[in-house]
C-alpha cells in the first residue's frame, strides 16, 4: 500500500494515470460502436464459423483489436495497419538512403518519418477496409450492397484506425507507457475474464477440457507468466571502468559502473510485429474471398506446421532487427571512448564495438528462442487440451504482451517516483545544492530497459 500511496501523492503522476485511464475508456466504448450497414449478429455467426475453420488465426487478430473485429465495430481494423506501416518504414530506413538521412537529422527527421507513416496508415487502412467490404458483400451480411457501401465502410474503418493511433500518441505524450502497447494491452485484458468463463462453461457442459485438463491449463498459464517475468528481468551486466580525471579544479575518483543488456531487448515488439505480418493479410484475403490466394494461404494458418515455422522465423527476424535499431554497439563504443570509459581487457574503439556486438548477438539469439517458445508452445498445448478459446487470449503471445507492458509501465511509474524523491532530496540539501535545477536527468533512465 505504501507504493500505491506514493503514486497518488505525486500530482503529475496521478494526472498521467487518470489521463491514460480515460483514454482507454474512450477506446473501449468505440469497440461497441457498429459499422453502418452491417448485420452484426449474422456477421458474428460467420466470424465464429471462419474462426473454427482457420484455427487460432482469427482469434489472434481479434485479440489485437480487443474484440472489435468480432463485433465489426468502427475499430475493426484496430491498430494493425499502423503497426504494419511502421514495420515497412523501419525496414526502408535501413535500406533506403533518404530515409536513413532523415533519421539522422534528429527530432525534425523523425517528425517527417512519422508523417510518412501516418500517410501510409491511411492508404493501407483504406485498402484493407475496401477489401473487407467487398468480402462482406459476398457473404450476405450487408443491408444495401454496392460501391457506396464499400466506400463508406473503407472510410469508417480508416477513421477508426486513425483515431486509435491518435489515442495512442496522446497516451504516450500525456499518459503513462507506450500508447500503442497500452491499447493492445487493454484490449487483451478486457477479454480475458469472459474467455476464462467460456472455458469453464464448456468444461462444465461438454466435459472438454476435462477437470484434469483445466488444472493443467491453469498450471501452464501460471508457469508461463513466471517464466516471462524471470527472463524479462535477466540482464548481462558488462562492467565499465572510468579512470581518475580532472574536472575543473577537482579530481574525480575512479569508478566502476555496469552496462545492462537484457536477454530480450526487443520486448513485446517482435511478437506483435510477427503476429501482425502473418495474421492480418491472411484474414483480409479470406474475408474478401480471394479463392486463388486462399489455396496458398491455407498453409500459413494454424494449426499447420508451416504457420508455426514461419511465425518462429518472423519472431527471430524481428528480434534481431529491432535490437539493431535500439542498440548500436558502434555508437555506444564511441560514447564510452569520449567519456574515458572502457571495458576491462577490451581495447577502446573498434574492439569494444566488436565485443558488444558479439555479446548482443548471443543474447538476441537466446532472447529470440525464448520468445518463440513462449509464443508457440503454450498455444499448441492449449489447443491439444481442447481449449481453443482460452488459447486466443491466454496463449503465449497474449501473456507476453500483457506481462511485458505491465513491467514496462511499472518501471515508468517507479522512474517518476524516483525522480520526485530525488528532486525532494536536492531541495532539502545544503545551501549550495539548493539552487540546483529541478529538471534533473537521472543517468539510470538513459539506459532502455
Amino acid at each position: 500500500m505504501g507504493a500505491v500511496d506514493s503514486i497518488f501523492k505525486i500530482p503529475e503522476l496521478t494526472k498521467r494515470l487518470w489521463f491514460t485511464f480515460w483514454m482507454l475508456v474512450i477506446y473501449r466504448m468505440g469497440i461497441f460502436v457498429p459499422t453502418p450497414g452491417i448485420d452484426a449478429e449474422r456477421f458474428r455467426r460467420i466470424f465464429e464459423g471462419q474462426s473454427a475453420a482457420a484455427g487460432n488465426l482469427y482469434g489472434l487478430v481479434n485479440m489485437f483489436t480487443g474484440g472489435a473485429l468480432e463485433n465489426f465495430s468502427i475499430f475493426a481494423l484496430g491498430i494493425m495497419p499502423y503497426i504494419s506501416v511502421s514495420i515497412i518504414m523501419q525496414l526502408l530506413t535501413t535500406v533506403w538512403k533518404p530515409l536513413e538521412e532523415l533519421q539522422k537529422e534528429g527530432a525534425e527527421g523523425r517528425r517527417i518519418i512519422t508523417r510518412y507513416t501516418r500517410i501510409g496508415t491511411v492508404a493501407l487502412s483504406l485498402f484493407q477496409g475496401y477489401m473487407i467490404a467487398v468480402g462482406l458483400q459476398a457473404q450476405g451480411v450487408v443491408a444495401t450492397p454496392g460501391f457506396r457501401f464499400c466506400i463508406i465502410t473503407a472510410l469508417t474503418l480508416c477513421a477508426g484506425t486513425m483515431f486509435i493511433m491518435w489515442l495512442g500518441e496522446q497516451i504516450t505524450e500525456r499518459g503513462i507507457g507506450n500508447g500503442i502497447s497500452i491499447i493492445i494491452f487493454a484490449g487483451i485484458v478486457a477479454r480475458m475474464p469472459a474467455t476464462l468463463l467460456i472455458t469453464f462453461d464448456l468444461a462444465a457442459t461438454t466435459g472438454e477440457p476435462s477437470p484434469l485438463g483445466i488444472l493443467a491449463i491453469l498450471a501452464i498459464a501460471l508457469a508461463t507468466i513466471a517464466f516471462i517475468v524471470f527472463v524479462e528481468r535477466c540482464q548481462r551486466r558488462i562492467p565499465i571502468q572510468y579512470p581518475r580525471r580532472a574536472v575543473g579544479r577537482h579530481m574525480t575518483q575512479a569508478s566502476t559502473q555496469h552496462l545492462p543488456l537484457k536477454v530480450n531487448m526487443s520486448g513485446v515488439i517482435a511478437a506483435v510485429f510477427a503476429s501482425t505480418l502473418i495474421g492480418f493479410p491472411v484474414m483480409v484475403a479470406q474475408m474478401a474471398k480471394l479463392d486463388w490466394l486462399n489455396e496458398y494461404l491455407v498453409y500459413i494458418t494454424p494449426p499447420h506446421v508451416l504457420y508455426e515455422v514461419l511465425f518462429a522465423a518472423l519472431i527471430m527476424f524481428f528480434c534481431f532487427f529491432y535490437t539493431a535499431i535500439v542498440f548500436d554497439p558502434n555508437k555506444v563504443s564511441e560514447d564510452l571512448k569520449k567519456a574515458g570509459g572502457f571495458i576491462p581487457t577490451v581495447r577502446p574503439g573498434r574492439d569494444t564495438a566488436d565485443f558488444l556486438n558479439t555479446i548482443l548477438s548471443r543474447l538476441t539469439l537466446w532472447g529470440g528462442i525464448y520468445v518463440c517458445i513462449i509464443c508457440i508452445f503454450p498455444t499448441i498445448i492449449y489447443r491439444e487440451l481442447g481449449a481453443s478459446a482460452f488459447a486466443a487470449f491466454f496463449g503465449g503471445t497474449a501473456v507476453l504482451i500483457v506481462v511485458g507492458v505491465m513491467m514496462d509501465t511499472v518501471a515508468q511509474i517507479q522512474s517518476h517516483i524516483l525522480a520526485r524523491n530525488y528532486e525532494g532530496f536536492m531541495a532539502k540539501g545544503p545551501g549550495k545544492v539548493r539552487g540546483a535545477s529541478s529538471g534533473i536527468n537521472i543517468r539510470g533512465q538513459l539506459i532502455k530497459r
